[in-house]
């Protein structure tokens, strides 16, 4: 490899964090192709190999058992960059860099590539076997607990739209037994399209976010020595949250879905921003002061099923 390439991995690893990335998106494609076994062939010449294929793709390297197609780009940029993101593999290299060196740079990295890949799939798996069907009875994750929505054509209670019971304890189970799911009652007759449903429990679980998050951001603030200003609502599919420094947060409504751990550990990503713009060994400090365990946290957040509305 030329002395002077130097590469990076865009996509951090867990002691060398950075902002999030949803994973919410559509997966790298795979597919695997069998071939007829010829007598006298090596087995691995016998097997084709699993194909990774971002759907930008415009080249294609072929890493230890796998053809990856990654989407290529030149930049004014001093390294070569690998983005292992929800739709594959992203390369960027500086302009003078010539192609050799990149595949064979991409060559010297396919272990964390391929890995990457694999988890990005895995991942989709997982995602997808989450989406709700939206229905009276159906359930969804609300603080990392399970809520049953159930229609309520009465529409008796005072909530706006929808209205969530307290929590019951199951009188027969046994006293180390969980609570019973709750129930999140919604004002629409048992009639109700599936987009009716979605649309009314969507805008109940925004403001109960909103709600929560505020409260979340005045329990951290004082203990970073920070000042919020706003928060916003956030619908991005590439990040859980945002920060600038004039005070104003942003963050994604569907972080309603993981356990108040995991938000809480979002929040103080955030307004550990406030004194660290950057995600430096010092910001991460930061948030080690209020969130001890958030590498451990950080990982829930990639790896946990988010439903898929």
């Amino acid at each position: 490899m030329h002395p002077l390439l130097r590469y990076t991995l865009d996509l951090f690893e867990p002691n060398m964090p950075e902002a999030q990335v949803n994973t919410i998106l559509v997966a790298p494609k795979v597919i695997a192709k069998s071939q007829p076994f010829v007598a006298g062939q090596l087995l691995e010449q016998a097997v084709a190999p699993a194909n990774f294929a971002h759907p930008q793709a415009n080249r294609q390297v072929r890493l230890d058992d796998a053809v990856v197609a990654y989407a290529f780009a030149r930049g004014r940029r001093k390294t070569i960059g690998f983005v292992v993101g929800p739709e594959g593999l992203v390369v960027r290299a500086p302009r003078w860099t010539p192609l050799g060196e990149v595949d064979a740079a991409l060559r010297e990295k396919a272990p964390w590539i391929l890995r990457k890949l694999q988890e990005t799939q895995e991942r989709q798996v997982r995602h997808d076997s989450a989406r709700i069907e939206w229905r009276d009875g159906t359930t969804l994750p609300l603080l990392g607990e399970t809520v049953v929505v159930k229609l309520d054509p009465t529409h008796g209670f005072t909530g706006k739209g929808a209205q969530l019971d307290a929590a019951m304890l199951d009188a027969d189970a046994d006293a180390d037994a969980q609570a019973a799911p709750r129930t999140l009652r919604v004002g629409l007759p048992h009639a109700a399209t599936p987009d009716q449903i979605k649309d009314s429990v969507q805008a109940w679980l925004m403001r109960y976010a909103k709600a929560h998050f505020t409260q979340r951001l005045d329990h951290f603030a004082p203990q970073l020595q920070v000042r919020w200003h706003s928060l916003r609502l956030s619908n991005a599919s590439t990040r859980w949250g945002s920060a600038k420094s004039d005070g104003s947060i942003r963050l994604n409504w569907r972080l309603i879905h993981f356990s108040p751990t995991v938000v809480d550990y979002v929040v103080a990503h955030e307004l550990s921003h406030l004194r660290e713009m950057n995600h430096s060994p010092r910001f991460w400090d930061t948030v080690r002061t209020v969130v001890p365990d958030y590498a451990q946290l950080r990982g829930q957040l990639k790896d946990d099923a988010v439903p898929r509305w």
